[in-house]
């Protein structure tokens, strides 16, 4: 099985510290993730003044004010950025971030990211689009709140303006997603409907439905992570904490280890437990030489590494080639 790319999203649960910043890349690459990922905006160009805080926002921030208001404490500057991708490369882990507007795009183009994650929330924005598919690096683009034609016209601007390859991510853009609101099958309709690799960005609590979308094939897992859940910001309360992302982690590598090839045969650790597990033909009682083999003088019993009992009626009728004891392993 391809192994499954995992994005540790730290966001913006860094709430604007770079110290912060710098604890979750840590963390990430302690927990065995492949990516960390966080978020670029430039405030004034990402929401206007008029715009309200989500739902969500508002209960797991216990206030409510614009978004810009929440969002001026959480953002780090460029600099901070470059700093945090400079250290990320020290420690060994790849750096990504999603840019939120055109500005922050050209900044992390100039920084070096290898690929893109576009956010849900961008996926009808064309300029935007255009922007990123200009670079002709791959792209990893979550479709919350889309349906099948809003992804096919994000596509069409993708490719129509050189993009890299796509990935595509299932996702439910709330924060945490009921979940029978997960419809976890969808991700198998993006594959099938665009012909592409198809992953998931979860957002549901705990770690049970990632683990599932690998076992259905999910090419990529982006998962939010937090140093402590109960710190005050909009997604913290979605999010993993290092222990449980460890744990999501491990759970992948090991679903990915289970899936094996798909080819029907014994697996080698099962192997010598064939003639332990399974039954041969066996003496029912003593049997002289010459005498006939019937249903009462014969039967099944362990071990398995004599006469299959798939040939019993191939034994009955036939003659004792020597005495067998009670229980010994019939020979033909």
């Amino acid at each position: 099985m391809m192994r499954t790319l995992i994005i540790a999203e730290a966001g913006v649960n860094h709430n604007g510290s770079l110290g912060t910043a710098r604890q979750l890349a840590l963390t990430a690459k302690n927990c065995g993730a492949d990516i960390v990922k966080f978020q670029t905006a430039k405030l004034n160009s990402l929401v206007s003044k008029f715009a309200h805080m989500a739902d969500y926002q508002k209960e797991n921030i216990g206030a409510e004010m614009s978004q810009q208001e929440m969002l001026k404490s959480l953002l780090l500057s460029y600099d901070e950025f470059a700093e945090l991708a400079s250290y990320c490369e020290e420690i060994g882990i790849p750096f990504l971030s999603t840019p939120f507007d055109l500005e922050s795009i050209d900044f992390l183009e100039k920084l070096g990211c290898s690929m893109w994650k576009i956010p849900s929330g961008e996926i009808t924005n064309l300029p935007y689009l255009e922007r990123i598919a200009r670079t002709h690096k791959r792209v990893v683009l979550s479709t919350g709140m889309s349906t099948l034609n809003e992804v096919r016209e994000a596509i069409n601007a993708l490719e129509g303006n050189g993009s890299g390859e796509i990935t595509l991510l299932h996702c439910t853009t709330q924060y945490p997603a009921p979940f029978e609101d997960v419809n976890l099958n969808a991700m198998l309709t993006l594959r099938s409907e665009f012909g592409r690799e198809a992953g998931y960005s979860d957002h549901t609590r705990g770690i049970e439905v990632p683990i599932a979308a690998v076992a259905m094939g999910a090419s990529v897992i982006e998962k939010h992570f937090t140093l402590d859940r109960n710190m005050e910001g909009p997604d913290h309360k979605a999010s993993l904490e290092p222990n449980e992302l460890q744990a999501m982690v491990q759970a992948i590598r090991n679903i990915e280890a289970a899936m094996g090839s798909g080819e029907k045969k014994p697996a080698k650790s099962e192997i010598a437990n064939i003639a332990v597990a399974r039954k041969s033909i066996i003496a029912a009682c003593d049997i002289k030489k010459g005498e006939v083999f019937t249903e009462e003088n014969l039967t099944t019993k362990r071990p398995g590494n004599g006469i299959s009992p798939m040939n019993w009626y191939k034994l009955l009728g036939t003659k004792a080639i020597r005495d067998f004891r009670e229980d010994e392993l019939i020979e033909w």
